[in-house]
């Protein structure tokens, strides 16, 4: 059977682990981001801790894991225009008005794990803050593509998080591929898997994977062997397949 789990229910299973100093460190193997240069990506947090990412794809709405929220009575707020947690005059908090799992998602599943938040009042956007553009419907990322990853996440397993945004390079691997590595649970019709020097960690669950300018996948699951591993890729939800989705979502709200 395939070892694997979503980065947000890994961390529940690892032990409590406490830092006296803090390190320049997040995405595995990544380098810190230039601040506000992913005006798009948000802090998904519970009792003001990073728990996961999203990213904001348009002035009211967030997109992120399905597995980032356990239901009821969980609350999350969106942090945005955050670049370091330490720092907090560039970014404020936002409440969640309401959390829309797609219809066919169950918690400890990994098929279908894609969410829409709808925060309680629309951003204010500036440089620090605005979203980022959505492929178009049908559209699939060409394999071999050269994208990258954010987040606030832990640069190994059991190692800390980072205060502060981390990113790396992550290249598209053939769905042929990815399907013998991981079998039946990749679903190379609503999934995209990627490969890098770095990659995913957990706390980076919900986040983008981006190509060019576009978002076409959200950071889903890993091997529970070790993040960005080499034998069995880090997994994204393909966007592209859910666009109909999100659409019909964002209209009956409008």
């Amino acid at each position: 059977m395939m070892i694997m789990i979503s980065l947000l229910l890994l961390a529940s299973l690892l032990p409590h682990l406490t830092f006296t100093a803090r390190v320049n460190v997040g995405i595995v193997n990544g380098t810190e981001a230039k601040p506000h240069s992913r005006p798009y990506m948000v802090s998904l947090q519970k009792y003001k801790k990073h728990i996961c990412g999203g990213f904001l794809i348009s002035d009211e709405f967030v997109l992120t894991a399905a597995h980032c929220w356990k239901g009821y009575p969980e609350i999350l707020t969106v942090v945005v225009g955050a670049h370091d947690f330490r720092k907090s005059e560039d970014s404020y908090r936002v409440e969640v008005k309401s959390y829309i799992s797609h219809p066919h998602y169950t918690f400890c599943s990994l098929q279908n794990d894609i969410m829409l938040l709808r925060l309680h009042e629309k951003v204010k956007l500036n440089n620090n803050v605005t979203w980022i553009s959505l492929p178009k419907e049908c559209e699939d990322v060409k394999m071999n593509t050269l994208c990258s990853v954010a987040g606030w996440g832990r640069l190994w397993m059991k190692g800390p998080s980072t205060d502060r945004l981390m990113e790396a390079n992550t290249t598209t691997i053939k769905n042929k591929v990815c399907k013998c590595k991981w079998g039946s649970d990749f679903q190379a019709s609503q999934m995209i898997c990627a490969h890098g020097d770095g990659g995913s960690c957990i706390g980076d669950s919900g986040g983008p994977l981006v190509c060019g300018n576009t978002a076409v996948g959200v950071t889903s699951f890993v091997d529970i062997k070790g993040c960005n591993s080499p034998e069995r890729p880090n997994v994204y939800t393909k966007i592209s397949a859910y666009l109909p989705w999100i659409h019909q979502i964002i209209r009956n709200i409008k």
